[in-house]
């Protein structure tokens, strides 16, 4: 026990802060949605026809909940639970590989493994931090709700499922560290997991059959096969269904026991999957620093515009279908041009779909600078910096990538927008407008690059959670800001809100010339600050 004890002690130490962030965070949410709904939404009637709204366009699923009626709880859950889910999923994932396949790749674990601990402790040591900190993330959304004045038996299972499917989660990522043989690939799968789980419970919900009142969905069966369905389906403040979380936990259970399972048989450093065999001579392309970095970038920048493509196609294929629901109900109508700022609603439809895609660029950039302090982490920039390479030139060749993977992103969206608006009367107005937000959100989405690069030159160890965090936090106040009801000027903070968009015929500048200046003075202080930087190890 005192080396469990000790492990744990160990863990709690080195994530305080990252968990602080990401706990406050997802409290912070769920108070938040108590409190703006309350004001945004304050009629039951108003709650019922944004639902009836949804039915008509079950589009909208893929990025809300299950609807489960129009009373002020169940509709703050109906906005909120997935996202609740998915903070805790991320913060779980992050955890679990940090302190596994993290650890074994840096060497920790084997000199941790040499003692009396061996190799099983620390993996229960994880789980245990892993359970104890969704236990108090569930317990303060579950505050956050009770604060509001919330019925207790809803606010607790809303606290419980998402603590729940966070948990889901953390089996996940235990079981990709055993099958990926690094940390980054351990990651990438633990992300695509939860990323493909997220839209089939959308795809499941947004296929369901809506009740004759329009303010219920049953989700189809789909739905089921998501840990984001199960934890939806427990309906908190309407039905109060208890079993659906219940799955998550039975679904951590088995997934932490096969990871456990998987490291009884492999040897330390190893993986179930094989690493890919490289090539014993490199090609002619890969005879210089940036086309190295441009390789190791490659993957994860098409599964960025794959993204994007999508979000883009439906900016332009949606616009009609939402034009007519504005039209019945102006609630709707308003929400998207708050969103957008935009009095045009299929421009407004553009603009806030846009927006995703800058999320999607500013992901790719900060995944790519990211991958810098991965590489100097794990010993292998060492090789590269012991040529002619300078350490200037190797940060900026992450920083031109960086930059290359966001209009690329944002590329991949127009060219989905122009796929989308094919046929359409009004087809090449969209495509314009689609032109002028995705331009806007890559200047938008390259704040974020140069940020993350001048984290990675003052505080290294913390370029990956607070370019991260960012990221995040901005999403927050850009996407769901006016749906909160936050004011203005806190909204304003996000790159993504004040991005240039089409405005009519025009274009809005907005924020364009500020956000300019802060990605070249956030690129130029990283390169200089880069100059007298010493390689930092992982701690």
């Amino acid at each position: 026990m005192s080396r469990l004890t000790t492990l744990l002690g160990q863990r709690l130490r080195r994530d305080w802060l990252q968990l602080t962030l990401w706990i406050g965070g997802t409290m912070g949410l769920a108070l938040v949605g108590v409190s703006a709904v309350a004001s945004t939404y304050g009629t039951e009637q108003e709650r019922a026809a944004l639902l009836a709204t949804v039915m008509a366009n079950p589009v909208i699923l893929l990025f809300r909940g299950l609807p489960s009626g129009p009373g002020e709880q169940a509709f703050i859950v109906f906005l909120l639970m997935p996202f609740l889910v998915m903070m805790a999923a991320f913060m779980s994932s992050f955890l679990a590989v940090r302190h596994t396949r993290g650890d074994e790749e840096s060497g920790r674990l084997e000199l941790v493994a040499a003692t009396t601990a061996g190799r099983t402790v620390p993996t229960i040591a994880t789980i245990v931090h892993g359970v104890l900190a969704n236990l108090l993330l569930g317990l303060l959304v579950a505050a956050a709700f009770l604060t509001g004045g919330s019925p207790a038996e809803g606010s607790w299972l809303a606290g419980f499922t998402a603590a729940c499917g966070g948990l889901t989660y953390l089996g996940v990522a235990l079981l990709a560290a055993q099958l990926m043989r690094t940390s980054r690939g351990a990651n990438s799968l633990a992300v695509w997991v939860l990323v493909v789980t997220y839209f089939i419970a959308g795809i499941g919900n947004a296929v369901g059959t809506p009740s004759d009142d329009l303010t219920h969905m049953e989700s189809s069966w789909l739905t089921w096969l998501s840990p984001f369905g199960w934890a939806e389906n427990t309906r908190a403040f309407d039905e109060n269904l208890w079993w659906p979380a219940l799955l998550c936990l039975g679904a951590f259970a088995v997934l932490a026991g096969a990871a456990l399972a998987l490291q009884a048989v492999r040897d330390l450093g190893a993986s179930i999957v094989p690493e890919r065999q490289g090539r014993a001579a490199a090609r002619a392309t890969l005879s210089s620093p940036t086309a190295l970095v441009s390789r190791l970038a490659t993957g994860s920048t098409v599964g960025w515009m794959a993204g994007a493509f999508f979000t883009g196609a439906l900016s332009t294929s949606l616009g009609s279908v939402v034009n007519e629901i504005g039209a019945e109900n102006p609630a709707v109508a308003d929400l998207l041009k708050a969103l957008s700022a935009e009095a045009d609603l299929e421009q407004a439809v553009v603009v806030v779909f846009f927006t995703m895609v800058g999320l999607l660029a500013a992901c790719a950039g900060v995944q790519t600078v990211a991958r810098a302090r991965q590489e100097e982490a794990h010993g292998t920039a060492e090789p590269v910096l012991a040529t002619p390479v300078q350490r200037v030139r190797w940060l900026a060749d992450f920083v031109v990538i960086g930059f290359i993977a966001i209009v690329l992103t944002c590329a991949a969206a127009y060219l989905g927008a122009w796929v989308g608006a094919a046929g359409r009367e009004n087809g090449a107005d969209l495509t314009s407008d689609a032109f002028v937000a995705a331009w806007g959100q890559a200047v938008a989405a390259s704040v974020f690059l140069a940020l993350t690069a001048l984290i990675f030159t003052i505080a290294p160890r913390w370029t990956i959670p607070l370019g991260w965090t960012l990221v995040t936090t901005a999403i927050l106040f850009g996407l769901y800001g006016p749906l909160l009801g936050l004011p203005e000027w806190v909204t304003n903070l996000s790159p993504f809100t004040v991005a240039p968009i089409p405005s009519g015929s025009e274009v809005d500048l907005r924020g364009m010339w500020w956000l300019l200046l802060v990605t070249g003075a956030g690129a130029a202080a990283s390169l200089t600050l880069m100059q007298r930087r010493e390689l930092a190890s992982a701690g």
